[in-house]
């Protein structure tokens, strides 16, 4: 991690899942604020953010009853949108940049992964994550994705481990990292009992690749 001043580091704080909120150079970013082990508390700090992120369109992304009385701009796919007409997103896809003061926010490919569980439904065929560039540091916050080939680079990344076929596992988490150029892992969407993450095997992988790591607790702060 670089060495910055306090008034220029970015600060992230995390909520349940892979909702983070991405405090940098005066602005908020809300990404994903999920239903799953949600408080009426951050409702709080929710609505403080500039703008707000969500990658795809399974409740532990999005909880549309809180987010439709705020009066922030969303960003998400076409199919988020369909499926919460209630919402109002402006509408992204992959290789689209979102301007913010600034900051660049990069909308970049995700590949959400599939097992039977998913029928009827629940299949996500429109999947996004994104890159936040605030000229010091470039975070990269995926959404459940598995591995991919692309070209992307960031100092740090938010990234699932669960696997399940959902998400890339530990192993392929710390090979992407590599392949990013990340300097920081933060493991993401570890908050559901029903896919728990073997934590003993993430710290193999991570150790075994030489992954600087932190997990979070949720609400924990962490500034880079």
């Amino acid at each position: 991690m670089l060495n910055k001043k306090a008034s220029e580091k970015m600060k992230i704080i995390k909520y349940p899942q892979s909702c983070l909120m991405v405090e940098t150079k005066g602005k908020k970013i809300l990404v994903d604020a999920g239903g799953l082990k949600y408080q009426t508390h951050f409702l709080e700090e929710w609505k403080t953010a500039d703008i707000i992120l969500i990658t795809h369109k399974h409740g532990d992304h999005i909880k549309s009853d809180v987010l439709k009385d705020l009066d922030i701009s969303m960003y998400s796919t076409l199919e988020v949108q369909n499926a919460y007409p209630e919402l109002r997103f402006t509408i992204v896809k992959e290789n689209d940049c979102i301007p913010l003061g600034d900051i660049k926010i990069e909308v970049v490919k995700a590949i959400h992964g599939y097992n039977p569980n998913l029928k009827n439904g629940g299949e996500v065929l429109e999947n996004v994550d994104y890159i936040i560039d605030d000229g010091e540091h470039r975070l990269y916050i995926t959404s459940d994705t598995i591995c991919f080939p692309n070209d992307y680079k960031a100092d740090i990344v938010a990234l699932p481990v669960t696997a399940y076929g959902l998400t890339m596992s530990s192993y392929e988490a710390a090979l992407y990292t590599k392949e990013l150029g990340a300097k920081l892992v933060l493991p993401i969407h570890m908050d559901n009992e029903k896919y728990p993450t073997d934590i003993n095997y993430m710290k193999e992988n991570f150790a075994k690749f030489d992954i600087n790591y932190k997990v979070l607790k949720i609400e924990e702060t962490l500034e880079v």
